[in-house]
């Protein structure tokens, strides 16, 4: 076995057997990453780390061959985000940051270029006024990264330019022309800022797109094409979201019982 270290987000924590941990991490160096914490707890302070979701940590970690199971040596908390923590909003976009790195990454595939918008998006997040507008980016730039992404540059169908009306479909990932609509009629339109948006954030840096005015119906379509694009070809909804939107539902009905 190899003494290794590297940084990571925890993603999820699991009970293994009475005593110990398994944790989920989307490390620097190796991707996604399944750790075992052996006695973490009967005894709480040997690692010094209280590895809650996405709190950043450095980890030292034996990898074992021919196993996607391998035994953490130690692991210090470098970043809890304890700002953060403090606003529901904040705290469900983080989760759904989390939430997708777990969804569209591979176990053990490292991807810096992943791993470092993921950390820049949550050190924001801590004092940017709008978590939504973040998680939005980190979508957009995610997918970009992965290679997983709505196809804008021309129609999906003919690969022409677009010039004149435009319809996004679903189940086809990108723009149709006009001459292409009859392969998708469900297809909807959607407006030019929009995709100029997408390919705006694809093409620049967090801290540049952090200073780009989003149109309030831009970005309610911009969020329904990347819900619906994740939903449909992932085949599943991402758990925070729904999580979520009932928490706030209920905040609402004992906010009207008062």
């Amino acid at each position: 076995m190899a003494l290794t270290k590297t940084e990571g987000l925890v993603i999820k924590k699991t009970d293994f057997r009475e005593t110990s941990l398994i944790v989920l991490f989307y490390t620097k160096d190796y991707g996604k990453l399944n750790l075992l914490f052996k006695g973490i707890k009967n005894s709480p302070d040997k690692f010094a780390s209280n590895l809650e979701p996405f709190s950043y940590n450095e980890i030292i970690f034996y990898k074992k061959k021919n196993t996607t199971l391998h035994l953490a040596s130690q692991c210090d908390l470098k970043d809890n985000f304890s700002n953060l923590r403090e606003d529901l909003d904040k705290v469900s976009s983080a989760s759904s940051i989390i939430e997708l790195l777990d969804t569209v990454m591979p176990p053990e595939d490292p991807n810096r270029d992943a791993f470092n918008l993921a950390l820049e998006s949550l050190k924001n997040m801590s004092n940017y006024p709008s978590a939504d507008k973040i998680l939005t980016i980190f979508k957009i730039k995610l997918l970009d990264l992965v290679g997983f992404k709505p196809h804008l540059d021309s129609c999906i169908i003919c690969q022409e330019k677009i010039i004149t009306q435009a319809r996004f479909s679903i189940s086809l990932g990108g723009l149709l022309c006009q001459n292409c609509f009859k392969n998708d009629l469900k297809a909807r339109p959607i407006f030019r800022g929009t995709t100029a948006t997408i390919l705006h954030i694809e093409r620049n840096s967090l801290e540049d797109n952090l200073r780009l005015g989003i149109n309030p119906q831009i970005k309610k379509e911009l969020d329904y094409i990347l819900e619906s694009f994740l939903e449909f070809h992932l085949d599943k909804r991402l758990k925070t979201k729904k999580y979520m939107l009932e928490i706030n539902q209920n905040i609402k009905i004992l906010k009207n019982r008062r």
